[in-house]
């Protein structure tokens, strides 16, 4: 059984999840239930980012301490994950002592390894709180950062620790080289590359007069103890996750995939390699920066009015449309748009139109034409053409191309669809000597069905699980392995057909 390590990045804790928090995860869960469909053994991280000048700031407007402001937001995230059916295995929050410790023995692993990497400098220059990083002139517009418009940089001037980030441009650049598939997409791989080759400006590791922190482990020259600074603190949680510094981890580092956000690939695909390098630790295999949600054109930014109520788009149809939505609508290498009109038009034209009405129609068929009993599989042309979507998916779901599986999956209900009518089943049962005929319609059509609900599991857990047991499949579908996928038989299974899986009018059913 190989081991399978996913992380997700932290969700910072000043406000509610909103719809880019839940693409991610969403995407990442697709990922973890499909590698655990491998056989692989498998451990998701999530969490929280806990500390910094931000939820200090918003703890205060509040009138609540910051570990009353993030215990209220750890909650709030941790529901909203359970409503989408995360299956994370754990949940890191960076204020857990453990964490605190874990970061903490890192940056003194950098000390005793690389003794000059981290050293004492005064400096001056653009803050923006939005993104807790120091801002360089390229990402400053009228003064503004350009990823938080709304937000007033402040000008800092204070002595701190500095990591000798700099030292770390020819090593980095050899790892990608060596390395082709540790950034993707390749578009941010080819960014990120761009940015090393102008050359790396060294980065501040503390922060001077603020609490809200994990305390830097050694004192300044003149004696003053500083807070580590957030991103040294937050990017650590994948390593301490496992139980870093324990001789005997709960999950063995290093990560195979990190899956984050293209706003932060700089500091998982530059600083992140580089503190780890320094440490004589192993870099995380794999990282994949998607792109955002966007509405009506513009980035969700709560700061600039831009938002939707994730509940509310749950509600409209269920979790599980909601997950296949995103995860159908919005690639998963680039930016997408989110709209109620085509989440209604994906809804009714993939769910309840096409795999729905699939479902329901095989089932029922079977049901009225063989008394629920699936008639014996043979193979016949079908065969090889799921055999091709069940290798276009995989090879999809491998490169984290997740739409791109779904394109596959409904290439084949599409397929099924065409398949019911070109057969006309209603027809050949009025015809006794078409009998035969009339077997191998329906079995290939259960097949089919029983593929398709396996390979959409991932997306929709408990729709597929509902579906399953109308097909009268053994066990539960998560237990089901691609590998052995296309030897799948359905013969002599009993359908049973439940409420509908996608009404069209109302709500779906449970």
């Amino acid at each position: 059984m190989t081991a399978y390590y996913l992380t997700t990045a932290i969700d910072y804790a000043n406000g509610d999840p909103h719809l880019g928090h839940a693409f991610e995860k969403i995407g990442a869960d697709v990922i973890a239930r499909y590698h655990r469909m491998r056989g692989d053994d498998v451990w998701f991280l999530i969490g929280m980012d806990e500390h910094g000048q931000k939820v200090a700031q918003t703890a205060a407007d509040r009138g609540l301490t910051p570990q009353a402001l993030v215990d209220e937001v750890a909650a709030t995230f941790q529901a909203m994950w359970r409503r989408l059916d995360i299956s994370n295995d754990q949940f890191i929050r960076t204020t857990e002592p453990a964490h605190k410790n874990g970061v903490q023995a890192l940056i003194e692993r950098i000390f005793e390894k690389s003794p000059s990497d981290f050293y004492e400098k005064s400096y001056e220059g653009h803050y923006c709180v939005g993104c807790e990083a120091f801002k360089q002139e390229n990402e400053v517009v009228d003064g503004r950062c350009v990823l938080h418009p709304t937000r007033v940089l402040e000008w800092v001037e204070e002595r701190n620790w500095f990591f000798r980030l700099s030292k770390y441009a020819d090593f980095l650049k050899s790892h990608f080289e060596a390395h082709p598939d540790f950034l993707q997409p390749s578009s941010r791989r080819n960014e990120i590359l761009s940015l090393i080759n102008q050359g790396l400006d060294d980065v501040s590791a503390s922060r001077a007069r603020l609490a809200w922190g994990v305390p830097f482990p050694r004192p300044t020259s003149d004696g003053e103890v500083q807070t580590t600074y957030v991103w040294f603190d937050a990017l650590p949680n994948y390593l301490t996750a496992t139980g870093f510094p324990n001789a005997e981890p709960r999950q063995q580092w290093p990560a195979q995939l990190h899956v984050i956000g293209k706003d932060i690939t700089r500091f998982h695909s530059v600083i992140w390699p580089a503190m780890l390098e320094a440490a004589g630790l192993p870099l995380p295999e794999r990282i994949w920066a998607h792109g955002f949600v966007n509405l009506g054109g513009e980035r969700f930014s709560k700061s600039a009015g831009v938002k939707l109520e994730l509940g509310e788009a749950i509600d409209r149809f269920g979790a599980d449309s909601f997950r296949f939505f995103l995860m159908r609508e919005i690639p998963f290498d680039t930016d997408g748009n989110f709209s109620w009109e085509r989440f209604e038009e994906r809804y009714t034209s993939d769910l309840a139109n096409g795999f729905g009405n699939l479902a329901s129609r095989t089932i029922a068929m079977i049901e009225k034409y063989r008394g629920g009993v699936v008639p014996t599989v043979v193979r016949n042309d079908a065969y090889a053409a799921d055999a091709r979507d069940i290798t276009a998916y995989a090879e999809a779901m491998d490169g984290h191309m997740l739409h791109l599986a779904l394109e596959a999956v409904f290439r084949n209900v599409d397929s099924g669809n065409e398949y019911v009518t070109s057969q006309a089943p209603w027809k050949l049962a009025k015809d006794p000597a078409l009998a035969t005929a009339l077997d191998e319609t329906l079995a290939t059509l259960a097949r089919k069905l029983a593929i398709q609900t396996v390979l959409l599991a991932p997306y929709m857990p408990r729709k597929a699980q509902s579906l399953w047991e109308q097909l009268g499949g053994p066990g539960i579908v998560s237990d089901q392995r691609f590998a052995s996928l296309d030897s799948l038989d359905p013969s002599g299974w009993t359908m049973t057909k439940g409420a509908p899986l996608f009404p069209r009018d109302g709500p779906p059913a449970a």
